[in-house]
């Protein structure tokens, strides 16, 4: 079968969609590539399909088992024979894949990097016809790289053993640094880069500062996502613990992961999210990489991220399904600064330490912007076009900025006032001597004394919050990890001596939950009225055929299918064949239990 026919009466889609057409007649044709697209956007295909059209296995290189085992399930349940061999499998069932490997039934066979590169398995790949190699998570093998791995640099090798294998190098996020680093690593270059949108337009992007931030997660989810699943990322583990906790009590059906756990309860907890529907994970970035669950509906920063790198493939993994999601970061000025003292007390080089600061600092400034986070997410990947973006927060709801040089020049020098003390001070006190406060802390120290006191009454006390982080995020403050506390660098001086301007955006009240519910509805995909009722039919009956098969609810049909099904209403088998997502393999299988249901309705 052709590319194109296999997509049709395999996957059952109609058209290929980007650039996965041309990368995958280039594989076929013997080239290598890399490919750049975003989480979503079909990377798998692009392997998928040269390896059903050509003779031979093609081997998958993968860095998690529950990304071997969620692959493998959807291509059986296409009719596809797939398999995976890694420490999961007993020693039986390692034996029999490795037969079946052998006797050349097994067209993708799915490997971890350090499975592959074993001398005993490296004798088995030589008796094979090998069709090509595909390399996920490709940006792991850099060390420019948002989530570098040591073991992928063994997989240099693979072109010394495998010379006229072509090899294919995925992944979602990767800068012009990291994509030089991959093909220098891969040894591939004469590879042809191939580079799509990063632009996920059914993602509405936020970002907020925590204030009260317990109250912001559980009404963001309340009023947006009550019944959907989610990610909640944190930075510590205590941290997802205690969110756990919080979620728990207000009924949800959340699970935690992080590195602290013992192997097998992070291994049913991460089956429980992938299998169920409405499931929530609060989880540290220890979890995530290879999840391909397709309808995670938010993924919510409870503190700031690393990187734009990062940021963009944790947000990355809601809306895979091309239905609307959410990306949402809440961030304190502590995360910054224990971010940046990650950075400084790591034992990594000094470049590579300047490297790690200016991609935070990425991150910051993007979290601070006052223009369009899409469009300034799409220029950190070099994409200059300039989309429509009706769902960030800041096209939604305009921010409003002022010249804020005066009030910092009065922070900055309430700062210097209070430094040369034997006390050192945080941002709230700096703030409450601004506003004229009288507490004990104020009286004991007799700030209520300094001429910078009462001094800053016209501006509110949350735009006094956006002038200190201001002050820490730009350098002009230096503020202590361990105590909060702030001191004056040499980078105050031309805004207190000569006036460097200083804009920033006022302050705003988070949305009502009123203005947020407002916001579901102007982000639902939404079907006639009529069809909600069979639609939610469709769901149950997927779930009971799922558990019966033990697999994820996703991989008998998407939600955009049942939406399509319940939508059309399919009354014949040749009907039901034309929705998308319904191939072959699936039409023989669910196409006369799935009418049943339909016309029942």
């Amino acid at each position: 079968m052709t590319p194109l026919e296999t997509l049709n009466k395999i996957y059952g889609y109609r058209n290929f969609i980007g650039l996965q057409e041309p990368v995958i007649n280039r594989i076929i044709n013997g080239g290598s590539a890399l490919v750049l697209m975003p989480t979503g956007g079909g990377k798998s295909l692009c392997y998928q399909i040269p390896a059903l059209c050509m003779d031979g296995t093609a081997v998958v290189i993968s860095p998690l088992i529950s990304l071997m085992q969620d692959q493998v399930s959807m291509l059986k349940e296409l009719g596809i024979k797939a398999a995976a061999l890694n420490s999961s499998l007993s020693l039986a069932e390692s034996r029999i894949t490795e037969r079946q490997v052998l006797n050349g039934e097994i067209k993708l066979l799915y490997l971890s990097p350090e499975k592959i590169l074993s001398d005993w398995f490296l004798n088995i790949l030589k008796r094979l016809k090998i069709s090509l190699f595909a390399i996920d998570e490709a940006h792991c093998i850099s060390e420019w790289g948002h989530d570098f791995r040591p073991e992928y640099m063994q997989l240099t090798a693979l072109r010394d053993q495998f010379p006229d294998v072509p090899v294919l190098a995925l992944t979602a996020t990767a800068d012009e640094v990291t994509r030089k680093d991959i093909i220098k690593n891969l040894r591939m270059p004469s590879a042809k880069m191939f580079v799509s949108s990063f632009d996920r337009p059914n993602i509405t992007y936020g970002v907020a500062f925590k204030d009260k931030e317990k109250s912001q997660l559980i009404n963001f989810i309340e009023n947006k996502h009550r019944g959907d699943s989610g990610i909640v990322y944190c930075l510590s583990r205590k941290r997802t613990e205690d969110f756990t906790e919080l979620l728990r009590e207000h009924g949800y059906n959340v699970f935690v992961y992080h590195a602290g756990l013992d192997k097998e309860t992070r291994r049913k907890n991460q089956d429980i999210f992938i299998k169920r529907d409405g499931v929530i994970m609060v989880a540290t970035n220890a979890f995530g990489m290879g999840i391909h669950k397709p309808d995670v509906r938010f993924v919510i920063h409870m503190d700031m991220p690393k990187s734009v790198e990062a940021y963009y493939q944790e947000a990355g993994r809601a809306g895979r399904d091309g239905l609307p999601a959410d990306a949402m970061i809440f961030y304190g000025l502590k995360d910054i600064v224990q971010l940046r003292n990650f950075i400084e007390e790591s034992t990594a080089p000094a470049q590579q330490k300047m490297v790690e600061h200016q991609k935070l600092n990425a991150l910051i400034a993007y979290a601070e912007s006052s223009t369009c986070r899409r469009q300034m997410l799409l220029n950190y990947f070099g994409e200059s076009r300039a989309p429509s973006c009706p769902s960030c927060d800041n096209c939604l709801t305009p921010p409003v900025t002022y010249d804020a040089t005066v009030h910092m020049q009065k922070f900055l020098s309430c700062v210097f006032r209070v430094s040369g003390e034997t006390f050192s001070f945080g941002a709230q006190h700096i703030i409450d001597i601004l506003l004229g406060k009288e507490n004990e802390k104020i009286k004991k120290f007799h700030h209520d004394k300094l001429s910078t006191y009462g001094i800053g009454k016209d501006l509110p006390e949350n735009d006094w919050k956006a002038v200190s982080r201001a002050a820490v995020i730009t350098g002009m403050v230096k503020m202590d990890a361990e105590h909060s506390t702030l001191s004056l660098t040499e980078a105050a001086w031309p805004v207190l001596k000569s006036g460097q301007k200083v804009s920033l955006r006022k302050f705003t009240k988070p949305p009502s939950k009123k203005e947020l519910k407002k916001q579901k509805t102007a982000q639902t995909v939404q079907m006639p009225p009529a069809d909600n009722n069979l639609f939610e039919k469709l769901r149950k009956f997927r779930r009971m055929l799922a558990d019966k098969e033990n697999v994820p609810s996703y991989v008998v049909f998407s939600d955009k299918t049942l939406i399509e099904m319940a939508a059309r209403k399919p009354k014949t088998l040749q009907e039901f064949a034309e929705i998308s997502g319904v191939g072959e393999f699936k039409l023989k299988k669910y196409g006369e239990i799935f009418l049943k249901e339909i016309t029942s309705n």
